[in-house]
């Protein structure tokens, strides 16, 4: 059962971020959880990224950095991190994020509660590029089930929320459960991901903020470029990411009847995630017809 004794991973992706990785660093060794391995893995910087590495790495024996001898990827350098870890329990931290001194420490205390968990999540707050911070609370209990596809129902429910409720990527894991789930490299792959860690046991959640984070939309298209995956999946990028979580479910070890509920729930998420898309376009095309319709003031009036 984790306690104080566990050692606990957390893993840093980074690419060309020697301007941003002092403050989440420092955050992590801040910790009051003793404990703890700070995994980097630098995905082939052209900045100061290593010698800033090195230089943390040397003056604290918690930091382990790891050099990628070439760019490999976005998803693949977050697999690295947690392929060189150590730890029973893991999390990945951003390169610009910024984690509270207690966050190890209350997701242990999660986990050393309740042996059947996979994954324990927390509130996140979120800033965007305006300046303005946002979070917002989570109270179900679906994702606590020992139902595998109650979990997964709720997940995808929470797809088509708000992305402020929960985001298991950033929750801490028990690491060997969670790098035996294969990933494919694909847009929105975090929330593929994050349907298999439902199918994969049931989750803790802690009602305070943990983690801080930093927010920006982004189109698929330019997406597609940051992973390095064909621009056209951006025009498909709801179908191929519903015929991936159905392909999963083929592998969950299900029941039949299971199964069955499961490709219901997809199925449903898939018509509302479209519907969604269609009005969001709809309201889109109004919006610029309006602005192309606007009387324009004339010259010298």
């Amino acid at each position: 059962m984790p306690g104080g004794d566990v050692l606990v991973s957390i893993g840093l992706p980074v690419r060309n971020g020697a301007g941003r990785l002092e403050h989440v660093i420092e955050s992590v060794l801040a910790q009051d959880y003793e404990r703890i391995e700070l995994v980097i893995s630098d995905n082939a910087s052209t900045d100061d990224t290593e010698d800033l590495c090195r230089e943390l790495a040397r003056s604290d024996g918690r930091i382990r950095y790891h050099r990628q001898a070439e760019n490999v990827g976005l998803l693949a350098n977050f697999i690295t991190t947690m392929r060189l870890a150590n730890g029973e329990l893991f999390r990945w931290v951003g390169d610009d994020d910024r984690l509270a001194p207690h966050c190890v420490s209350r997701a242990v205390r999660a986990f050393a509660a309740d042996e059947r968990l996979v994954l324990v999540t927390s509130q996140i707050a979120y800033t965007g590029p305006d300046g303005v911070t946002e979070t917002a609370e989570y109270d179900g209990t679906g994702l606590t089930s020992d139902d595998p596809v109650e979990r997964f129902t709720e997940m995808l429910r929470l797809l088509n929320e708000s992305h402020l409720l929960i985001d298991p990527l950033y929750g801490m894991v028990r690491r060997d459960r969670v790098a035996a789930i294969a990933r494919r490299n694909m847009l929105r792959e975090d929330e593929v991901f994050a349907t298999k860690l439902a199918l994969a046991g049931p989750w803790a959640h802690v009602p305070e903020v943990l983690g801080h984070r930093n927010w920006k939309h982004e189109r698929l298209p330019v997406i597609a470029r940051r992973l390095g995956v064909p621009s056209w999946q951006a025009h498909f990028a709801t179908t191929l990411q519903c015929a991936e979580m159905l392909r999963w479910l083929d592998t969950a070890r299900l029941t039949a009847a299971q199964l069955r509920r499961a490709r219901g729930a997809v199925y449903r998420w898939y018509a509302r995630r479209q519907r969604q898309t269609i009005a969001h376009r709809g309201r889109k095309v109004v919006r610029l017809t309006a602005a192309v319709l606007r009387p324009r003031p004339v010259a010298g009036r």
